[in-house]
């Protein structure tokens, strides 16, 4: 589990084929905090760290993860976010993130407001009902704000310290995301269409 307020900004310094997907090598002086089997939010993804050594770490991406998150697309240089999981003895903050992508979806506008960013990514069809005006959604690992919304689109609000303390300044239009929708909402909307059709 995790919150969506990001630790760090990894490097990709290695993606290489491997028997069932990929093998990640990520650059980042936290590898030295890391632990072999600890969860670790690479954009958003849940990845179990494999090895590790004093500047880099290594995390297996199966094919599955591959298809439905931008992890298998990822490029030796890309910047990605890190979070590792929650401890239960912390405050909380952002909202609850399982690392569980819902829905890869296009970055549709960039946009500076003064020094803050504003984003906006399409709404997936079937994710449609589960974003709510003012609720949370996890970008690319990020717990953000759905400042307004539409049917085809939602648009958040980058304030300057997450821009620059993210890999969300990256993004560009056409770029595809890792979305995560508000995990109460998945439970509610789950639960209300059974009693529609138990």
């Amino acid at each position: 589990m995790f919150t969506g307020l990001i630790e760090t900004v990894a490097t990709v310094s290695r993606v290489e084929p491997a028997d069932a997907g990929f093998r990640l090598r990520l650059d980042t002086p936290l590898a030295g905090e890391l632990q072999l089997g600890e969860s670790v939010s690479v954009d958003g993804v849940c990845l179990t760290v494999t090895s590790r050594d004093g500047g880099a770490w290594e995390a297996d991406i199966g094919p599955e993860t591959a298809r439905v998150t931008t992890l298998g697309s990822l490029r030796a240089g890309q910047r990605v976010n890190l979070e590792r999981a929650m401890r239960a003895d912390s405050r909380f903050g952002g909202h609850f993130v399982q690392g569980h992508v819902d829905a890869t979806a296009e970055v549709r506008e960039v946009r500076a407001d003064g020094d803050a960013h504003w984003i906006g990514v399409e709404v997936p069809e079937r994710l449609g009902p589960l974003f709510v005006p003012k609720g949370s959604v996890a970008v690319n690992g990020v717990s953000l704000t759905v400042a307004t919304l539409t049917d085809a689109r939602f648009d958040v609000m980058i304030i300057p310290f997450t821009w620059d303390q993210t890999a969300l300044a990256d993004l560009r239009p056409g770029a595809r995301v890792n979305l995560e929708c508000d995990m109460v909402g998945k439970y509610v909307a789950r639960a209300a269409q059974w009693y529609r059709h138990p």
